[in-house]
C-alpha cells in the first residue's frame, strides 16, 4: 500500500540481504531484502530473477520510496557487495555510501587465503608442510584481520602494506586495497549506525515461513508471502533471553516499537486487514 510506513522513524542506514529461492519445477528466484540498520524494520521486499543488474535494486528501492522511504535522508548501504546494487546507487543515490559486507568479504578471500597457505608449504612435505600451512595461514588471517576490524584508515592502509610486503600476502593484500573504502565506510561519521554485515540472519525466521519458497508456484505468490513475512517481522516481538549464538539488540521489542510506532496490540495478521 502506497504509504504504509510514512512517518515511522527511520535511520540514515540500510542493510540489503538476498535470499536464494526456486519456484516448483526448478526456477531460481531471489527474494531482495531492506532493511533498517538502526531498528531492524524491513521494507516490502521483491522477488527477482537475478541480483547483478540495476533494475531489480531499483525496484526494491521505489517500493520502499512508495511505501515511505525518504531517500533524501539516506547516508550509507550495506551490502554483499552486489554489482546491481553499486549500478543503481551510482545512477540514482550517489551520495549513498555504499559499506561492504565483511562477513562476505572473507567469504570472498578462503580460496585466496587456501592458495596462499599451499604455496608457503610448496616445498615441505607431511608434517612439516602442515605447520607451515598453518603458519602461513595463521599470519595472513591476523594481517586480514587488521585490515577489516582497523579502528581508522591509516591503520588499515599500514596493515594493507604488511600484506603486500609478505611473501604469500600480494593477492590477499590488492583485493583489501582495491576494495579498502567500502570496507571502511563504518568509520565515518557521516555513516553512523551502519552495520558492517549485512541483515542476512533475518532469513532464518523467512526460511521457516516460506519454506525457501519452494512450495510457491510463480513470482507472484513468492512476492506475496514474502510480504506477510515482512509484514510478520515488524510486528513481532524479539524474544527477551538470549541463546549461545544469537543475541537480540532489543530484547521484548518489535521493530516497530523500536522505530517509535509500537502496534499496541494489533497483531500483524489484524495489520494486514487494516
Amino acid at each position: 500500500m502506497p504509504g504504509q510506513l510514512q512517518g515511522i522513524g527511520q535511520s540514515t542506514a540500510l542493510g540489503t540481504a538476498g535470499l536464494r529461492a526456486r519456484l516448483r519445477g526448478g526456477a531460481p528466484r531471489v527474494v531482495l531484502l531492506l532493511a533498517d540498520s538502526v531498528t531492524g524494520r524491513l521494507w516490502p521486499p521483491v522477488v527477482a530473477e537475478r541480483e547483478d543488474q540495476a533494475a531489480p535494486w531499483q525496484r526494491l528501492f521505489e517500493r520502499a520510496r512508495r511505501a515511505g522511504l525518504d531517500w533524501q535522508h539516506l547516508r550509507g548501504v550495506t551490502s554483499d557487495g552486489a554489482q546491481g546494487l553499486s549500478a543503481f546507487l551510482r545512477q540514482a543515490l550517489a551520495w549513498v555510501q555504499h559499506q561492504r559486507c565483511v562477513w562476505h568479504i572473507w567469504r570472498n578471500l578462503a580460496g585466496d587465503l587456501a592458495q596462499a597457505a599451499a604455496q608457503a608449504a610448496a616445498a615441505a612435505v607431511g608434517e612439516v608442510a602442515e605447520a607451515q600451512r598453518a603458519q602461513a595461514r595463521t599470519a595472513l588471517v591476523a594481517l586480514a584481520h587488521a585490515v577489516l576490524d582497523a579502528q581508522s584508515y591509516a591503520a588499515a592502509a599500514a596493515a594493507v602494506g604488511a600484506l603486500l610486503a609478505h611473501p604469500q600476502g600480494t593477492a590477499i593484500g590488492r583485493f583489501l586495497n582495491d576494495h579498502l573504502d567500502q570496507i571502511l565506510v563504518h568509520l565515518v561519521a557521516y555513516d553512523a549506525g551502519l552495520q558492517r554485515v549485512t541483515p542476512a540472519w533475518y532469513w532464518r525466521d523467512c526460511r521457516l515461513r516460506l519454506s525457501r519458497g519452494r512450495n510457491h508456484g510463480s513470482d507472484l505468490r513468492l512476492e506475496r508471502a514474502a510480504l506477510v513475512w515482512a509484514i510478520y517481522h515488524d510486528f513481532e516481538p524479539a524474544q527477551w533471553r538470549s541463546e549461545r549464538k544469537r543475541h537480540y539488540r532489543y530484547p521484548g521489542q518489535s521493530p516497530r516499537q523500536v522505530a517509535g510506532a509500537p502496534p499496541g496490540q494489533i497483531s500483524y495478521l489484524a495489520a494486514l486487514g487494516v
